[in-house]
Parts: structure tokens; sequence; C-alpha cells
């Protein structure tokens, strides 16, 4: 697979992407990628921090949504951007652990962007479609 994800346009408001991936670990990764794509370049961000997450949903949808909003969690409360992402998603008990590593925000090193405060619900989907699984997101800044 050569595409992980793409920024689609929405509104001048809210920040839109898609992301694939063969398996959920893979398609939850991407997504996170492509949210902190939005915020910093990744390429200049360290792997010195390590953070474990475990979360739950209620849905696929759900879990992706509490997935990215506690990442952005990190950004606010900890100033920490991430570039490496280990998911592993049950999707049975709806469940997900994590590590992500990286870096607290240096304005001096990292090329930030903007400033991501939520992902929404709005048009949040997640499918999968011939045998790909693909996430929609529409992130506000």
């Amino acid at each position: 697979m050569s595409r992980k994800y793409e920024f689609v346009d929405i509104t001048p408001a809210d920040v839109a992407f898609k992301a694939w991936g063969k398996t959920l670990d893979e398609l939850f990764a991407n997504a996170a990628k492509a949210m902190f794509e939005v915020i910093v370049n990744t390429e200049q961000v360290e792997q010195r921090i390590e953070r474990e997450l475990m979360l739950g949903g209620e849905d696929l949808p759900n879990l992706m949504f509490n997935w990215l909003n506690e990442l952005l969690y990190y950004v606010d409360a900890e100033n920490l951007v991430f570039s490496y992402f280990e998911v592993s998603v049950d999707e049975s008990k709806l469940e997900l652990r994590a590590k992500c590593r990286g870096e607290p925000i240096d304005p001096e090193r990292h090329e930030l962007r903007t400033h991501v405060k939520a992902a929404t619900y709005h048009k949040l989907r997640v499918e999968k479609k011939d045998g790909l699984w693909e996430v929609f997101v529409l992130l506000d800044i």
C-alpha cells in the first residue's frame, strides 16, 4: 500500500483527511500520523519520549474519535508531539493499546503548522472497502 493518508479540502475552519490501513492497527496509526502532520512536520520529531495508551470505544468510529482526542490531550497538557505509533486494536472488545513516541514541541526545531482543537464526529466513518480499512476524519482547527 503506497498511500497512508491524504488531506481533503472541506472548509477553512476544518481540516479533513482520509487514512488507510491493511489492518485496523495500521489504520489507527496512519490516522494519528495524518493528524500530527496537520500540527507539525513529523519528520522533525524525534522519538525521545514514550507514552502508552489504553482506551476503549462503543464502536469503531467512537474508538477512532477517542484515540485522536486522547492524543491531542498530550499536545495540550504536556506540549508533546508524536511521530511514531505502534497500535494494537482488539475489534471484538473495541479496545486499543498503543505506544506513541515523540518529544516536547520546540519552535526552534519544529515546523509548527496548525493548532488542532479536536477530532469531531462530523462525517466520521470507519469502514472496510475492498479489503482495505478506511477512515474519514474532520478536525476542528
